[in-house]
């Protein structure tokens, strides 16, 4: 081998190297969770919290559910950051899940709710949801997996072309804030023709796409005008709804 060409491919293989470990380490570093979210990770005398390593679980303590919510997190944003809206789901009757993706990025683990559905195996319902690109991978999931699946919750996100669900029975829910400037607008239109027939689209005035979790601005996202707490209560109202919808209530 001539010098030069070894010399370049130690060269272009550094290089990618370098640039694994910086993704990895990006991965790794992920935005939040803010201490409010932190403080949402403890049990009260509402809901019961419990860490399982791969997700967490928030379970209202003065009932037994029989309807499940498994949520994916956003790309690039910390599981626990989610813990205060799960908190306020739970509250209402529902066990909550939030999955602990491989380097933060849902992507690598769409089929982590099965981990979690095995878990449970005596209930009744499930849904799946998620943020950004947790509500995309989530929908991949609920997809392939409509005998297990009831319901699909979109937050601040949307299917991705291939995952046509207008044929499916899933009850669905599609919100976002007005001031998000981080929803590829087009992108969100153009898959309204795919969600689930009689889906819930609702947008949140004043909100943003950060303040759906608590990990702090996010770059490229627009000023919401409302406040975080205000947002998600919206978000979990709209999400209860959904929940209620696939009990048949």
């Amino acid at each position: 081998m001539k010098k030069g060409l070894k010399t370049a491919l130690i060269i272009i293989g550094v290089v990618l190297l370098l640039g694994v470990i910086g993704f990895i380490t990006w991965g790794l570093t992920p935005l939040g969770p803010t201490n409010e979210a932190l403080a949402a990770m403890e049990s009260n005398a509402n809901v019961t919290v419990q860490d399982k390593g791969n997700f967490i679980v928030f379970t209202p303590t003065p009932n037994t559910p029989i309807t499940g919510f498994i949520f994916y997190p956003g790309g690039h944003v910390d599981y626990r950051s989610y813990a205060p809206i799960a908190q306020e789901i739970a509250s209402h009757g529902y066990m909550v899940s939030i999955v602990r993706m491989p380097l933060s990025l849902a992507v690598f683990g769409i089929n982590k709710a099965d981990e979690v559905i095995t878990a449970y195996p005596d209930m009744r319902y499930w849904v799946i949801g998620g943020h950004s690109l947790g509500g995309s991978m989530a929908a991949s999931y609920a997809k392939k997996h409509t005998d297990t699946v009831q319901g699909l919750a979109f937050w601040a996100s949307y299917p991705g072309t291939s995952d046509d669900l207008s044929s499916t029975s899933l009850k669905g829910l599609s919100t976002h804030g007005s001031n998000d400037q981080v929803l590829n607008a087009d992108n969100f239109n153009t898959t309204l023709a795919l969600l689930p027939p009689g889906t819930i689209i609702q947008v949140i005035q004043g909100g943003n796409h950060a303040q759906f979790g608590n990990y702090g601005l996010q770059p490229g996202d627009g000023t919401a005008t409302i406040s975080a707490a205000d947002q998600q209560a919206q978000a979990a109202d709209l999400t209860v709804r959904l929940l209620r919808a696939v009990e048949g209530e």
